[in-house]
């Protein structure tokens, strides 16, 4: 049992709480015939996402909706953290998410933690490569019901920054009003524990069996289930 003393929890997603598998998997496979439609709205959120993708991917200015997407699903197979990727997938996830067509995942050990967590006056926050967009619904649509009413904040890497950069968590730290030694971030990623030690804060590693990042030097304690950390204020 890892014992830690926090004010604030705030959580990785993909391995953390939910299997990575699935998210590269159905939510991946439900994305990716829909980015040609997409892109194509007159909206300003994706008129800039549709910008930065050609920037990122390369494309000439006069690029066709059509290119721009298959360009962003090459992107979507070797699992790049594309900023104007995931904001496109949170669109189409959302909405896939509000008509009933899709679902999300946790770990049977994650809500009754959060609900324990929560109820002994730990705040939680989300801080996930994912858009917000994506992670309200994820959190809103899971099996075991809405999560969303546990979690105070959400973060991305368009609010807070990089998830593998010190600073990132210092603004994440900032926005919850938390000193950094008081901040507790649970994360399967070496790299993201690294960044977040780096500010101040402190992390456990999820250690999950058959996730990308399993049996990983982490450089901090390691579990292999919520179960096994205790919080307390």
């Amino acid at each position: 049992m890892t014992r830690i003393s926090a004010d604030v929890v705030v959580l990785d997603i993909e391995g953390t709480t939910s299997a990575a598998g699935f998210i590269l998997g159905d939510l991946y496979d439900y994305a990716r015939p829909r980015l040609d439609e997409v892109l194509g709205r007159d909206d300003d959120t994706v008129r800039g996402a549709r910008a930065d993708a050609i920037a990122e991917t390369g494309l000439d200015a006069d690029a066709t909706d059509a290119e721009i997407a298959e360009a962003l699903r090459g992107l979507m197979a070797s699992d790049v953290k594309s900023t104007p990727l995931k904001t496109l997938q949170g669109i189409i996830w959302a909405e896939g998410f509000a008509a009933g067509e899709i679902h999300s995942q946790f770990f049977d050990d994650v809500p009754p933690r959060l609900r324990a967590w929560q109820a002994a006056g730990i705040r939680l926050a989300v801080y996930s490569s994912g858009s917000i967009a994506s992670q309200v619904p994820w959190f809103r649509h899971a099996p075991q019901g809405d999560l969303t009413v546990l979690v105070e904040d959400f973060f991305d890497t368009v609010s807070a920054g990089p998830k593998k950069e010190a600073a990132s968590y210092d603004r994440i730290a900032s926005a919850l009003g938390v000193a950094p030694d008081r901040a507790l971030f649970l994360t399967d990623h070496p790299d993201e524990v690294a960044a977040a030690r780096a500010a101040g804060w402190q992390v456990v590693a999820l250690d999950r069996a058959g996730e990308p990042w399993a049996g990983s030097d982490f450089g901090a304690d390691a579990v292999a289930s919520f179960d096994e950390i205790e919080i307390a204020r």
